[in-house]
């Protein structure tokens, strides 16, 4: 069901924003694109044309481990963009389809992922170039995404190209969103040498669990004791005037995560 409405989504950014105002942000369906600019193609052609082939290479250099949900992603996304390529476009607006289109899209591709699924493509083609050059697999995605730019501010305009990157770079944090939602926890380490009473009040004054880590200073090469605890957003201020009432020399480092499963948190199977 997912792999399918992401689909949805993603045909229709393409109908509704992309093709309409000749935005090639990467991908197979940049590619369509250019070359329906070129030799007057229709897209959903294109896809099909290169998603299948694709998919079998990975077969055959990668083994069957896409699975059947790729198989179905790369013939599905083609068959609803020619089924929508009628849908009027929502805006002539160049920065605003770049923008929209890349929320949609960011919106449809994480759907397909939480749905364990593929629409195929590039996310092959990367698997393939990864495994043959030992080039990341993200930085392989990149790589041919920027080519299908370049060719778009060769074939069809820089300023579009220019605009595809406003699209490319939306969709990217919109899938990070899907995937891994709007909230943030924060990890903090807390280094001190009152570790333990900073232990007792954030168990019951915060009233959050933690972790003892045991670890040795780079300097001193004594042993240590680093305290971890995972707070949600409006507990950071807390855990810093409690650790600093204890101990106003602590050493606190603070970051940002994304995803913590686990009593007090997320249900590992709502993820």
């Amino acid at each position: 069901m997912l792999l399918a409405i992401g689909s949805s989504m993603i045909a229709l950014s393409f109908n509704l924003f992309f093709y309409p105002n000749q935005l090639a942000s990467g991908g197979v369906t940049g590619i369509s694109i250019i070359v329906q600019k070129l030799f007057g193609v229709e897209p959903a052609f294109t896809q099909w044309g290169l998603n299948i082939p694709l998919f079998l290479i990975g077969v055959l250099l990668l083994g069957r481990n896409f699975g059947i949900k790729t198989a179905i992603g790369s013939v599905l996304l083609p068959l609803l963009v020619l089924v929508t390529r009628n849908v009027p476009s929502l805006t002539s607006n160049v920065l605003l389809a770049s923008i929209y289109g890349g929320i949609l899209l960011g919106v449809g591709i994480g759907l397909v992922y939480r749905g364990r699924g593929s629409t195929g493509g590039f996310s092959v083609a990367a698997q393939v170039l990864h495994k043959y050059t030992g080039i990341g697999f993200g930085l392989c995605v990149a790589l041919l995404d920027g080519a299908v730019i370049v060719a778009a501010g060769i074939f069809i305009s820089p300023e579009n190209a220019m605009y595809a990157l406003i699209g490319l770079f939306v969709t990217s944090k919109t899938i990070n969103v899907v995937q891994l939602g709007l909230s943030y926890s924060k990890v903090a380490f807390i280094i001190s040498e009152a570790a333990e009473d900073i232990r007792e009040v954030i168990l019951y004054e915060l009233d959050r669990g933690l972790t003892k880590l045991h670890a040795t200073g780079g300097y001193t090469g004594e042993a240590r004791t680093v305290l971890m605890v995972v707070v949600g957003q409006t507990e950071v201020t807390r855990l810093k005037e409690l650790v600093r009432a204890v101990d106003p020399g602590a050493f606190v480092i603070l970051s940002d995560t994304n995803e913590v499963l686990g009593e007090g948190f997320k249900i590992a199977g709502q993820a």
